[in-house]
C-alpha cells in the first residue's frame, strides 16, 4: 500500500531511464533535444548514423523511434530516415532491414547500384533545393517601365 501511495516503482523507473540515457546531464541534453526520455532495446543503425530503438511496453505508435545522428546537431528532420528503415519505423513490417530477405537480395545484386541512387534528405528551403526550369515561352512579360512606343524605336 505504501509503495503505491508514494509511487516508488515509478520513481525507480525514472531513475533507471535517466541512467540508461547516460546520467542526469546527458538526460537533460536529450530531453532538451528530443522532448522525451525513453529506454528501449537497440535494434540497429543506418548509413547516416541514426540509431533505431524499440520498446514493446510503450503504446503502439510510440514503441519504435529513431535517435538522429548527433553530428547533424539541431538540423534533423524526418527525411533523414532512410527508405530501408522507414517501413519498420512506421509498422509496415516487423523485420529490421538487416533481417529482411528481399532487401538483402536487392542490395546484394551487382546490377542494382547502376540505377539505384543513394538516399538523400529533402533539401527544400536550402541552397541545394531543386528548381525546375521552364521549357515554355512566357506569355506575360514583366513591365520594364518603358512605353510600347519607346520600346519599338530602340
Amino acid at each position: 500500500m505504501i509503495i503505491k501511495l508514494l509511487a516508488l516503482d515509478k520513481w525507480a523507473r525514472l531513475v533507471k531511464i535517466i541512467f540508461k540515457n547516460g546520467g542526469p546531464i546527458k538526460s537533460i541534453f536529450k530531453l532538451w533535444r528530443t522532448d522525451t526520455l525513453k529506454d528501449g532495446k537497440f535494434v540497429g543503425y543506418d548509413s547516416y548514423g541514426n540509431k533505431y530503438y524499440e520498446n514493446p511496453n510503450y503504446m503502439l505508435g510510440r514503441s519504435r523511434w529513431v535517435e538522429y545522428n548527433p553530428a547533424v546537431k539541431w538540423d534533423y528532420d524526418a527525411s533523414q530516415v532512410t527508405a530501408e528503415w522507414f517501413g519498420w519505423l512506421h509498422y509496415k513490417t516487423d523485420q529490421v532491414p538487416c533481417e529482411d530477405c528481399a532487401k538483402y537480395c536487392l542490395m546484394s545484386c551487382c546490377y542494382v547500384h547502376k540505377w539505384l541512387l543513394p538516399h538523400s534528405e529533402n533539401f527544400s528551403g536550402t541552397d541545394q533545393a531543386f528548381y525546375p526550369y521552364s521549357t515554355t515561352r512566357k506569355r506575360i512579360y514583366v513591365w520594364d517601365g518603358k512605353s510600347s512606343c519607346s520600346r519599338l524605336s530602340h
